[in-house]
């Protein structure tokens, strides 16, 4: 059901600083702008998250706002806040759960501000709403039930988030980069900005890496500037077809070469969200996190999790010093998975769903690996 009003109403969705969390949050945009077609829909975020919201169709504007994610910064809140106050939003959802993040709405004057209690927020958040965790476990219906028009209605399925491709640009990058189409590619992010508590080995993303490039199959290594070593180790231990992205894409970039990809492996990080909302397919693995509270949201993903009486920890570094939960996971495993889309009795499967499109090239069978 929609909502309609001669007068659009004007929405300021205050965006995470996380980009696998900005991602989620598109399902919330698809809601609201499927509920209030005509809406202003803006979102409040800094530019590293707010680049992505181009991507997102339903977005109409995309406010910048550069604070650190642990700063104050009580000026800059009150010059954001008069700014926006000239704007006549109507509703403010806050995504966070912060004293913080619910600072410039409040400071903005706008009348609804929707949002969950958190860090004793009130006044600052005059719309509040529950939480039922048992009813709704994944942090994207946390993030999409702030989107419903009032507390206690039922959540419908959700869209999965799904980050608009450019295609020129796309195109110039492939040039740009020396990206082989012509063969079937894997993508890799092999970095854990949280800690290596998240992080699969270096040593089976390079075993994994060989194996495929032994099998005529590219390997584009994405990763920031934390993940240089790492990006050049993966693309040693894959000579012939490994091509080291690291340092060369933004966020937007990752996603237009994605869309170009068999499969897309990574850890539970926003750069293997981000596949999700682009790649045809997402391998995700997961250790210190649980898999199903924030899963790689795409019709066709598989997540590896051993479901370890210590997992899931949430920790950045394992307490116990010897991150089993990641380190067991086999590479025979989730190289099945990048070579079999209908693969299903793998032992480190935790879950896998839907179909993939047939790679563009005939894959070899795998060979047995520990």
């Amino acid at each position: 059901m929609t909502e309609t009003d001669p007068v659009p109403h004007r929405v300021l969705v205050v965006g995470p600083s996380w980009i696998g969390d900005m991602v989620m949050a598109q399902s919330l945009f698809m809601l609201l702008r499927e509920r209030m077609p005509n809406a202003v829909i803006d979102v409040l975020a800094p530019s590293i998250t707010a680049s992505l919201l181009a991507r997102m169709p339903e977005v109409d504007n995309a406010v910048r706002m550069e604070i650190g994610h642990r700063e104050i910064a009580l000026g800059k809140r009150r010059q954001t806040a008069r700014a926006l106050a000239e704007r006549g939003y109507d509703q403010a959802i806050v995504l966070q759960r912060s004293i913080k993040a619910a600072l410039v709405p409040w400071l903005a004057g706008i009348p609804q501000r929707t949002g969950y209690l958190g860090e004793m927020r009130y006044g600052l958040i005059n719309d509040v709403r529950s939480l039922d965790k048992d009813r709704y476990p994944r942090k994207v219906e946390h993030y999409a039930l702030l989107g419903l028009a009032r507390e206690g209605e039922a959540l419908a399925e959700l869209k999965h988030p799904e980050l608009r491709i450019d295609t020129a640009r796309r195109a110039e990058l492939v040039d740009a980069l020396g990206l082989e189409t012509n063969r079937a590619a894997i993508g890799f992010a092999p970095g854990a900005a949280y800690g290596g508590a998240k992080q699969w080995p270096a040593t089976h993303f390079a075993r994994l890496a060989a194996e495929l490039d032994q099998r005529g199959i590219a390997c584009w290594i994405f990763g920031s500037a934390a993940d240089r070593q790492l990006a050049a180790d993966l693309t040693a231990a894959a000579p012939k077809h490994g091509v080291n992205l690291c340092e060369r894409t933004s966020l937007v970039d990752i996603a237009d070469i994605a869309s170009l990809t068999d499969a897309f492996v990574g850890n539970d990080t926003g750069v293997m969200h981000l596949a999700a909302a682009a790649a045809p397919r997402v391998l995700a693995i997961y250790g210190s996190t649980h898999p199903d509270y924030a899963p790689p949201l795409s019709n066709a993903e598989a997540r590896f999790w051993l479901e370890l009486a210590c997992a899931p920890c949430r920790k950045r570094q394992c307490p116990l010093g010897h991150n089993a939960c990641m380190r067991d996971i086999p590479v025979a495993d989730v190289l099945r998975a990048c070579l079999d889309p209908a693969a299903r009795d793998i032992p480190s499967l935790h879950y896998a769903s839907g179909g993939a499109p047939a790679p563009r090239t005939s894959l070899p069978e795998t060979n047995a690996l520990s």
